[in-house]
């Protein structure tokens, strides 16, 4: 009995060795493999990124040609003021009652508007030493006209005698502008022109399309480099409004200088072609309420658009004018507009 329960039991513990043995490679397979796992790298993702922060579209054109790509608009804007014979201004119209015209062909009205829009406006300020009476006056003036701003408006100011000077660039702050103009003094002699070369060329620097400038002074010209014919050019490039307080003598005060004689007329020509108008005075104390009707003229235009027939791109003047369609029970009315502009050359 005893010999066969050694041999079962033998044969058990050989059985387990056995087991045992088998199980070793098994083991060490297994971490052999798990420490593959640990130490091989991640699987390579792929993450797929646009270019732009925006939709793609089904109409993108390709990026190489995006770069020539150009839109062109070729709209010309013409401010447009309405008076009847009281000089008083009309609001009201529509677009019915205007026929706008480009070297005598006419045509079609694209846009049409009467709303108060923002306007960049600078002041062109007379000090020289004929103002001396006339400053108080002028600055109170300077005070009506930015009382008619809207917040969204932008000013600057130039002051001149010998020569030009910008005093207070684009600015929002109309404040800062009076306070400046109260330390005025009054001296030399009248750049005027210059001045209103200095203002044309800041308008550039302009945000709102429509622009203005307004000249408050007391005589003509005679100190400028830039003559009368090169500002007018200048004007014509550029699509500025000038109104002009002209501040002068009686006609039948003695020691009238010939400038001071011809600045009514030179004044008159200036505004005139911008569509603008000049306002002639002689006593100092209408100052302030005339500068108070330009800024509500120009809170009071109908801006009218249109695509030219004529699409040559030549560089040339184009003149324009605008006829009204007489409103049934109105007296006769008058417009006052831009005269013209250059075409674009490219």
């Amino acid at each position: 009995m005893k010999s066969r329960s050694a041999v079962a039991s033998y044969f058990f513990l050989a059985i387990l060795a056995y087991c045992f043995a088998s199980a070793l490679p098994a083991a060490e397979q297994a971490k052999k493999t798990e420490k593959k796992t640990e130490t091989a790298p991640p699987p390579a993702r792929v993450n797929i990124e646009r270019r732009e922060g925006r939709p793609i579209r089904p109409d993108d054109a390709d990026s190489s040609k995006g770069a020539n790509l150009r839109i062109d608009t070729n709209l010309v804007l013409i401010p447009v003021s309405v008076t009847d014979p009281l000089n008083r201004f009309v609001t009201g119209l529509e677009r019915e009652h205007f026929k706008i015209f480009e070297d005598k062909i006419e045509q079609t009205i694209a846009q049409f508007a009467s709303e108060d829009a923002p306007l960049s406006v600078g002041l062109v300020f007379d000090t020289s030493n004929s103002m001396g009476s006339k400053l108080q006056k002028s600055r109170q003036a300077a005070a009506q006209f930015f009382k008619t701003a809207n917040p969204d408006d932008e000013f600057f100011l130039i002051q001149f005698n010998d020569r030009p000077e910008m005093i207070v660039p684009f600015t929002s702050n109309t404040e800062e502008i009076q306070n400046r103009l109260t330390f005025t003094q009054a001296k030399g002699r009248t750049a005027l022109l210059d001045g209103i070369y200095l203002a044309m060329n800041q308008m550039k620097k302009a945000k709102n399309p429509r622009k203005a400038v307004l000249v408050i002074s007391d005589g003509g010209d005679n100190s400028s480099r830039y003559t009368e014919s090169e500002i007018k050019n200048l004007e014509r490039e550029a699509d500025v409004q000038l109104y002009a307080i002209g501040i002068f003598e009686s006609v039948g005060a003695r020691g009238r200088t010939a400038e001071e004689l011809s600045g009514p007329g030179l004044l008159n020509d200036l505004a005139e072609q911008t569509g603008g108008k000049h306002f002639a005075i002689e006593n100092v104390n209408e100052l302030p309420d005339v500068a108070a009707k330009i800024g509500i003229e120009l809170r009071n235009q109908y801006l009218i658009g249109y695509s030219p027939k004529n699409q040559d791109r030549d560089g040339k003047y184009r003149k324009v004018q605008v006829k009204l369609v007489q409103p049934r029970g109105l007296p006769a009315l008058r417009p006052s507009w831009r005269q013209g502009y250059y075409a674009p050359v490219q």
